[in-house]
């Protein structure tokens, strides 16, 4: 389950989705937009799929995780558009039989996702400046 979105994303819909009957646990990660980033203060940070390859990343990103880990399921939400401090803009959800798998799993998901996602990220600060983040 890989979707990206410019809507709201509730983590609790996403954890709901991946958990099977056979699941012993839900790993959820939540990806937050914090109030401060390089020492400035942030109004607002905007994520855009330029090149429209993000959700084929993210599919990527999923398949190689399953291979590494024995999962029930995974899901990776990310939201794209102009975001707010304390909005989510990042849902990761695993399941597996063992927590073990899933926290391991959800770590090395979020290290993939920093490393490899094609949006293009601007953080606007509240002194007017802003930054640019192409992955």
């Amino acid at each position: 389950m890989i979707k990206i979105t410019d809507k709201p994303i509730s983590p609790l819909s996403v954890a709901a989705r991946v958990k099977t009957s056979s699941s012993g646990c839900v790993v959820l990660y939540i990806g937050l937009i914090r109030d401060s980033s390089h020492h400035k203060a942030v109004l607002s940070v905007e994520y855009e799929d330029v090149d429209g390859t993000a959700e084929n990343t993210l599919c990527q990103i999923a398949s190689e995780v399953k291979q590494k880990w024995e999962l029930n399921n995974i899901a990776i939400y990310h939201r794209v558009g102009k975001l707010k401090v304390g909005d989510v803009n990042l849902v990761i959800a695993l399941a597996s039989a063992h927590r073990q798998d899933s926290f391991a799993a959800c770590q090395y998901a979020i290290d993939q996702f920093k490393e490899k996602m094609p949006t293009r990220k601007k953080e606007t600060y509240l002194d007017g400046s802003f930054a640019i983040e192409k992955r």
